[in-house]
C-alpha cells in the first residue's frame, strides 16, 4: 500500500510564517458538532470505563429485556384465560374455538420464539415469529389504528430488529474470513432500521399525557437524544441518555406494583412497564454495537 505524504510536506497545515493561526484549526474549533463531539467523547469515556464490569453481560442483558413483555404477555394470557376469551367472543365477535386457537398459538410463539432469542438461537425464526405476534395481536385486539399501540410496537420492532444485527455481527466474528458482502450491506441496513424504529415510542410518550415544566425539559432533552440516535452521532452516548430517561419514567410512573389488585390502570400500567423494558433493551445493544456504517460517527472515521 503506498504511503500517503502529510500535510505538511506541501506546505498544507504549516504554521503560518506570520503567526497568524491556520484556517484549518480556526474552521475546527469554530465547528460545534467537533465541540460536542469533544464533550460528549469524554463522557463516553467515563462510561465505558463504569461500565467496564457488565460489559461482557450486555447483549444478554438487552436480549432479555427486549422479550420480557411477550413472556409477561405469555402469563397474562394464561392467568386472565377466561376474561381473555370472553373479551375476544363478546367484544371483538371472534367464535369461540378460534379465541382458544388465537391464544394458544400466541402463548407458544412467545415463549418458544423468546426463549430462542435469549439462548441466541436461529434470531431469524424468533423474530419474525414475535413480530408475527405483534401483527396478530394488533389484529385481534382491535388494537391497529390505536397511534400509542402502533408507536409502541414499531419500537418493539426495532429492538428485535437490533436482536438481528446483533446475531449478523457475531456471525461475522465467530468465522474466520471476510464476511459476505451481502449479509454486510443486509445489516446496515437492519441496525439504520432498527435505531429509527427504536426512538418512537418517545415520539408516543412526547404528544401524549399532561404537560408540565418537567415534561417540556425531559422531552426536549430526549428529542434531541433521537435524533442523535437516528443519525447515528455519538449513538452510543444518546441511546445511553434514553435510557437513564425512560428507566427513570418507567419506574416513576408505570410503577403497577404501588397500584391495587382490582385498579382498572394496572394492567396498562404493567404492559407499558415491561414494553419500556423491551425498548431499554434495544438500546443497550445499540450501545453495545455502535450505530453501524450508515452513521455519522462511522463516516468520521473513514474521513
Amino acid at each position: 500500500m503506498a504511503q500517503m505524504r502529510g500535510p505538511g510536506s506541501y506546505g498544507i497545515g504549516a504554521q503560518s510564517p506570520f503567526g497568524a493561526p491556520n484556517d484549518d484549526k480556526m474552521g475546527e474549533s469554530s465547528n460545534p458538532l467537533d465541540a460536542i463531539r469533544a464533550h460528549t467523547s469524554k463522557i463516553e469515556d467515563m462510561l465505558d470505563t463504569l461500565s467496564e464490569p457488565i460489559k461482557p453481560y450486555l447483549p444478554a442483558i438487552g436480549r432479555f429485556l427486549i422479550v420480557v413483555t411477550f413472556l409477561e404477555d405469555a402469563l397474562r394470557i394464561i392467568t386472565q384465560w377466561n376474561d381473555q376469551l370472553l373479551y375476544l367472543h363478546d367484544y371483538r365477535h371472534i367464535p369461540s374455538g378460534l379465541t382458544h386457537l388465537f391464544l394458544i398459538a400466541n402463548v407458544i410463539a412467545m415463549v418458544s420464539c423468546s426463549t430462542l432469542v435469549i439462548i441466541r438461537k436461529y434470531s431469524e425464526y424468533a423474530v419474525g415469529g414475535l413480530v408475527g405476534v405483534v401483527v396478530t395481536q394488533a389484529l385481534g385486539y382491535g388494537l391497529i389504528f390505536d397511534l400509542n399501540f402502533f408507536l409502541r410496537n414499531l419500537s418493539v420492532v426495532g429492538g428485535l430488529i437490533m436482536v438481528l444485527s446483533d446475531s449478523w455481527v457475531r456471525k461475522t466474528k465467530a468465522f474466520a474470513g471476510l464476511p459476505q458482502l451481502e449479509e454486510k450491506d443486509r445489516k446496515m441496513y437492519f441496525m439504520l432500521a432498527g435505531r429509527v424504529l427504536l426512538i418512537f415510542l418517545f415520539i408516543g410518550f412526547v404528544f401524549s399525557g399532561q404537560w408540565s415544566i418537567w415534561r417540556v425539559i425531559v422531552s426536549l432533552i430526549g428529542l434531541v437524544a433521537c435524533v442523535m440516535v437516528v443519525v447515528g452521532f455519538k449513538a452510543k452516548f444518546s441511546a445511553t441518555l434514553l435510557v437513564v430517561i425512560l428507566s427513570i419514567f418507567n419506574l416513576f410512573v408505570n410503577n403497577f406494583w404501588t397500584l391495587h389488585e382490582h385498579h382498572p390502570h394496572k394492567d396498562f400500567a404493567k404492559y407499558d412497564f415491561f414494553q419500556i423494558l423491551s425498548i431499554v433493551g434495544g438500546l443497550l445493544l445499540l450501545v453495545n454495537s455502535g450505530p453501524g456504517q450508515f452513521s455519522i460517527d462511522e463516516k468520521k472515521k473513514v474521513y
